[in-house]
């Protein structure tokens, strides 16, 4: 069961100008910045008062977010939800016949569990799962 927004997540090809932005010039608290190799990218995680928002910068020229850039340049690259048990959750969206990204959930930044829509199944939007075990 989806539970809440989670965060929302935005590509750009560089953090050091996505932190200028987000944080320097609107204000919002840079809390954490990471790598996360299975995705390939480096997060860092902003707050706007209790909305989370993730930068994307990508690692790798095959990562998925490179590819986004590529594709549509910069902006919202995904929406987030809050799940109580990722794997419940994508086993309960599977036989609903929901289309995923990947057969399994993975780990994702911050210590949580990830699962990804694929956006044939959601309208044309990239939705993230998100099972969270640190705040």
């Amino acid at each position: 069961m989806i539970l809440d927004l989670d965060h929302v997540g935005i590509a750009l090809p560089s953090l050091k100008e996505g932190l200028a932005t987000y944080k320097n010039q609107m204000g919002f608290e840079h809390i954490h910045t990471e790598e996360v190799p299975s995705e390939k990218v480096r997060v860092a995680v902003l707050l706007a008062g209790n909305t989370r928002v993730e930068l994307l910068e990508p690692t790798s020229e095959g990562s998925p977010v490179s590819q986004f850039l590529r594709k549509r340049g910069g902006g919202i690259h995904h929406l987030a939800f809050k799940v109580e048990d990722v794997e419940a959750e994508v086993e309960r969206l599977r036989m609903e016949g929901v289309e995923l990204i990947e057969p399994a959930p993975r780990k994702g930044a911050q210590n949580s569990k990830v699962a990804f829509i694929h956006p044939r199944s959601t309208g044309g939007v990239l939705i993230e799962l998100v099972e969270r075990f640190v705040r």
